[in-house]
C-alpha cells in the first residue's frame, strides 16, 4: 500500500513540475530560514551552561540615585564579596574581577614586539572553585595564590610560547614593566560565555583592592561572584542578602552622609545592590560595565516567532496551492472512491504525498542552510555550526519533516477525500462542507501581514540607526583618527603630536584616555562642600585631558574659557557640562569651587581633608558621551595627563598618508609597540551594532517571508489563470485589451495584500513603538514609512500576479477557446 502511495505521489510530483518546484523549494526556504534562527536562538540559550556550577552562581550588582544620577551597574565594591562569604554561610566562595582595559603584552628576555591584548581580567585565587575550566598545566587551587602571577589560556600558551608545556614558569611583561610569572595554562574559554579571558591575572596584593574603603555603596570597580552551597534556597538567600544590603547602608549613610538610610530614601535617592542568576546574565542583563555585550531575550523572542512565522507562510504555500489544484484531481478521486476507496485510504494518499514533499524540502533545506551558514554567522557574530554528529539534530530534522508534512497536508488530505464521488463524476466538483476558496484568501492575508510587518519594522530599525548616525551629538566625529596605546611611547607621545602638526592634512592634535563616546566608565561623587549630603553632591564623570581636547573634537563653549597651560593656576581648574552645573545649581558657574575626595576616607568616612578643591572656569555645551538609550550625564572635565590615546583632527577625504605618516613616526617613537588606530565615527557606531544586528536579520528574513509568500501567490495566480482560459479568451475576442485582462486577474489578490497591510500596520506600529522606548532619543513614527512598506507590498504582489495575467492576456484566444 505505501510503496502505492510513493509510486502515485512521484507520479503526481513529475506531473505537475511548477507546482511541485514551487512547493519544494517553498517549504525548502522556510525550513531553512526556520533552521538557521534555530542555531541562532539554540547558541543565545546556552551561554553560561558550560559550567557545571552555574545553577549555583549569584552576581550582585548595583544600582544607585545620588547626586541627581542614576546608575545600573554590573560592578559592586571590592568589599561586598568578602563581607557577605563572612556574615552568609550559604555562600561557600566568593570571586571578584576587575577589568583593566587593554594591555601591553611580550615575553621576557625577548626584544620583540609587543601585542594589543583585550581579553584580560584581575581575579581572585577563587577562580577555577567557580568557573572550573580545564587545566592543562599548573595546580587550579594554587596558581593565583601568589602576587604577579597569571594564568593563561591555550591559544596564548601557543602564541607565545609555542605550547601550554613551555608556556608553565615562563614569564611575561605587561605595559613594558610588570613582570607576571605563568603559573596555569587553561583550555580556551568556550565562546557562549558572559565573558571571555585569555589572561588571568592575580589580584593577590593588588593595591585598589587593599586600598578600598570598607563601606558598602563607594568604589563600584568590580565584578563579583558568589558560589552558594548545594541545597540552598536562593529565595531565601536572596532576602537575607537585601536584610544585609540595608543593615551595611545604614551604616555607609550615618557614616558618609550623616543621616539615616530611611532620611536618605525619603529624599527619593536609593543605594541597591540585587542579585542576578549567572544563567540570567547574558540574556536578561544590559547594564553599565558588563565584561562584554550581552544578548536579549527580547531578541530571542522576536526570532523565535520570525521562525515559527515563516514556516507557517510556507505551509500555508503548500496548503493553498494543494486546495487550488483539487479540481485537477476530483474525478481522480471520484473514481477512486466509486472503486471502493475509503475517505482514510485517500487522505492517507494525500499526506504521503506531503510527506515526500516535506522529507525532500527538508533534505534540501538542509544544504541551503549550510551554503548559508558562514553567511549567516558573519552577521550574528556568533561561532555557529551545524551539528552533523549529534543523533538529536538528525532525529530532530526527520520528525520536524513528518510534523511540517503532516500539518501542510491535513487540509489538503481531509478537503480532497471529502468530494462527493457522484457529483465529480457528473462534472461538478462539489463538497459536504463547503469549499476553500475563503480559507485561502484568508492564509493570502495572513502571509502579507507577517511579511508587511517584517518590511516596516526593518525600515523603522534602519531609520533609527540612521538617526544615530546622523544626530548632532555636541561633537565632531567625523574625520578623527585615533591612536590607540599612544601611551606606550612615553613622554615621546608629545612630540609625535609635534611632528603630526606638521602634516598639513593634520589640523590639530589632542592626548587624552577618554573618548566621548560609550564605553566603561565609573562615576564619582563631586560636592559644593568638603563633605558629602544629600543636597550638594553631585554624581558625574571626571575626565582628564588636555588643552587642545575641546577645540580638537569641536565641543563649544557656553560660558568662561578653555584650559590654558600657561596658567598654573589651571591644574586646579575643572570645566563641566552644562548638565552638571544644572545639577550643582550654579546660576554663574564661573569662579564656584567643587570638591571631591582624593582619599580613600578611614571606616567608611571622609574628613575635610580628604578633600580636594576645583574652581570652574568654564562650561561646555552637552555633548552625548554615552548610549542615546539614555540621557546626558553630569562631566568634569580638568586638565591632566591621560596618554591612553591621541586623535588626530584630519582634512580632506584620503586618510591613508596621514595614516601612513603616523606609523612611520610612531615606528621611530615607539620600536616594538603595536600600532593600532580607528576612526571615532566606527567607534561610535560600534555600540550599537547590536541593532545593526538585529535590522540586518530582520530584514533578511523579511524578504525571505515576502519571496516565500510571492512563490505561493505566483502558483496561486498560474492555477487561477488556466481556471478562466475560456473567459479570458472570450474576453478577448469582445475587445479586452492585455491592460484590462491584468486588471481583472490581480485585482482579487491585491485587495487581499490592501487587507493584509491594515492588519500589519497597527501590530509593527505597537512592537516598534515598544522597541524605540529603549532609546531616550528615538525618531518619530511617521505615516510615510507605512505607505511606502505598503506600496512595495502590493507593488511585489502585482508583479508576481502579473506575469501570470499578461502571459494570459497575450495567449491566441482561438487557441484558449479550441483547449476549452
Amino acid at each position: 500500500m505505501l510503496s502505492n502511495y510513493l509510486k502515485i505521489a512521484f507520479r503526481n510530483l513529475r506531473k505537475n513540475g511548477l507546482y511541485s518546484f514551487i512547493n519544494v523549494f517553498g517549504l525548502a526556504l522556510g525550513i531553512a530560514s526556520c533552521l538557521l534562527i534555530l542555531l541562532f536562538v539554540s547558541n543565545e540559550l546556552s551561554f553560561d551552561r558550560w559550567n557545571p556550577l552555574a545553577e549555583r552562581i549569584v552576581r550582585p550588582v548595583s544600582e544607585i540615585k545620588f547626586g541627581g544620577a542614576e546608575m545600573n551597574m554590573a560592578v559592586v565594591g571590592s568589599v561586598i564579596g568578602p563581607d557577605a562569604t563572612k556574615e552568609l554561610p550559604e555562600i561557600q566562595q566568593f570571586c571578584r574581577f576587575r577589568q583593566r582595559g587593554t594591555y601591553l603584552v611580550r615575553r621576557d628576555g625577548e626584544a620583540q614586539q609587543n601585542f594589543r591584548e583585550e581579553k584580560l581580567l584581575n581575579v581572585d585565587s577563587t577562580f577555577f572553585e567557580l568557573f572550573p575550566l580545564k587545566i592543562l598545566e599548573g595546580d587550579p587551587r594554587r596558581c593565583l595564590a601568589q602576587p604577579k602571577t597569571l594564568a593563561i589560556s591555550r591559544s596564548r600558551a601557543e602564541k607565545y610560547f609555542a605550547s601550554p608545556q613551555l608556556a608553565l614558569g615562563q614569564t611575561l611583561v605587561l605595559e613594558n614593566r610588570e613582570k607576571y610569572r605563568v603559573t596555569a595554562v587553561f583550555e580556551d574559554m568556550s565562546e557562549q560565555s558572559h565573558f571571555r579571558a585569555d589572561f588571568l591575572l592575580s589580584l593577590v596584593g593588588d593595591e585598589e583592592v587593599a586600598s578600598d574603603p570598607v563601606s558598602w555603596g563607594a568604589n563600584n570597580n568590580f565584578h563579583t561572584y558568589l558560589l552558594l552551597r548545594q541545597g540552598t534556597d536562593k529565595k531565601v538567600f536572596f532576602a537575607k542578602f537585601e536584610q544585609l544590603v540595608r543593615r551595611k547602608m545604614a551604616v555607609s549613610a550615618t557614616n558618609l552622609l550623616g543621616i539615616s538610610l530611611e532620611d536618605f530614601e525619603k529624599a527619593g535617592q536609593y543605594v541597591r545592590f540585587p542579585l542576578q542568576n549567572m544563567l540570567d546574565i547574558h540574556l536578561h542583563s544590559d547594564r553599565n560595565i558588563e565584561l562584554a555585550p550581552n544578548g536579549s531575550i527580547k531578541y530571542v523572542w522576536i526570532f523565535s516567532c520570525i521562525a515559527f512565522f515563516i514556516l507557517l507562510i510556507a505551509c500555508i504555500n503548500f496548503m493553498n496551492l494543494a486546495t487550488a489544484r483539487s479540481a485537477g484531481r476530483a474525478r481522480e478521486v471520484g473514481v477512486r472512491k466509486v472503486l471502493g476507496s475509503s475517505r482514510g485510504a485517500l487522505a492517507g494518499q494525500f499526506l504521503v504525498e506531503s510527506l515526500a514533499v516535506s522529507l525532500i524540502a527538508v533534505s534540501l533545506a538542509v544544504v541551503l542552510a549550510a551554503a548559508a551558514l558562514p553567511f549567516f554567522r558573519e552577521i550574528t557574530e556568533r561561532q555557529l555550526s551545524m551539528p552533523w554528529t549529534s543523533p538529536t539534530f538528525w532525529f530532530s530534522l526527520v520528525a520536524g519533516a513528518g510534523v511540517v508534512g503532516f500539518l501542510a497536508g491535513s487540509y489538503p488530505a481531509f478537503f480532497l477525500s471529502a468530494f462527493d464521488a457522484v457529483q465529480v463524476l457528473k462534472g461538478k466538483m462539489g463538497l459536504k462542507s463547503g469549499g476553500g476558496s475563503g480559507l485561502r484568501s484568508g492564509l493570502v492575508v495572513f502571509q502579507f501581514a507577517v511579511s508587511t510587518a517584517l518590511i516596516i519594522s526593518t525600515g523603522l530599525v534602519y531609520r533609527q540607526l540612521s538617526y544615530i548616525q546622523d544626530k548632532k551629538l555636541g561633537f565632531d566625529k567625523s574625520q578623527i583618527l585615533i591612536l590607540d596605546d599612544a601611551y606606550a611611547a612615553g613622554d615621546k607621545v608629545y612630540n609625535l603630536k609635534n611632528e603630526m602638526l606638521k602634516n598639513p592634512a593634520v589640523k590639530s592634535v589632542t592626548i587624552s584616555g577618554f573618548l566621548p563616546v560609550p564605553s566603561n566608565r565609573n562615576d564619582q561623587t563631586f560636592s559644593k562642600l568638603r563633605a558629602f549630603d544629600d543636597k550638594n553632591s553631585v554624581n558625574m564623570q571626571r575626565w582628564r585631558v588636555d588643552s587642545d581636547y575641546l577645540p580638537t573634537l569641536g565641543m563649544e563653549l557656553v560660558a568662561g574659557r578653555n584650559f590654558d597651560p600657561a596658567m598654573l593656576t589651571d591644574s586646579n581648574a575643572t570645566i563641566l557640562n552644562e548638565t552638571a552645573a544644572r545639577l550643582f545649581g550654579f546660576e554663574n558657574p564661573i569662579g564656584q569651587k567643587i570638591y571631591r575626595p582624593d582619599a580613600p576616607g578611614k571606616e567608611g568616612k571622609f574628613s575635610p581633608e580628604d578633600f580636594v578643591e576645583r574652581t570652574v572656569i568654564g562650561v561646555v555645551k552637552d555633548f552625548h558621551f554615552a548610549s542615546l538609550r539614555e540621557n546626558i550625564g553630569a562631566l568634569s572635565l580638568e586638565l591632566g595627563r591621560s596618554t591612553g590615546l591621541a586623535m588626530f583632527k584630519i582634512s580632506g577625504s584620503d586618510a591613508a598618508p596621514v595614516i601612513a605618516d603616523l606609523e612611520n613616526h610612531w615606528k621611530n617613537m615607539a620600536p616594538g609597540q603595536p600600532f593600532s588606530y580607528r576612526f571615532m565615527d566606527e567607534a561610535f557606531l560600534r555600540t550599537y551594532r547590536a541593532e545593526s544586528r538585529i535590522g540586518k536579520i530582520a530584514g533578511i528574513f523579511g524578504l525571505l517571508s515576502v519571496l516565500i509568500s510571492c512563490l505561493g501567490l505566483f502558483g496561486l495566480a498560474a492555477f487561477v489563470t488556466e481556471q478562466r482560459t475560456k473567459e479570458i479568451g472570450v474576453r478577448k475576442i469582445l475587445g479586452a485589451s492585455v491592460a484590462g485582462i491584468t486588471s481583472l486577474l490581480a485585482k482579487d489578490f491585491l485587495k487581499l495584500v490592501v487587507i493584509a497591510i491594515f492588519i500589519a500596520s497597527p501590530l509593527a506600529y505597537y512592537f516598534m513603538k515598544n522597541w524605540l522606548s529603549d532609546f531616550a532619543y528615538c525618531i518619530d513614527i511617521q505615516w510615510w514609512i507605512f505607505a511606502a512598506a505598503g506600496l512595495a507590498a502590493v507593488g511585489i504582489a502585482f508583479l508576481t500576479v502579473s506575469f501570470q495575467s499578461i502571459k494570459a492576456a497575450l495567449a491566441n484566444p482561438v487557441k484558449s477557446l479550441r483547449s476549452e
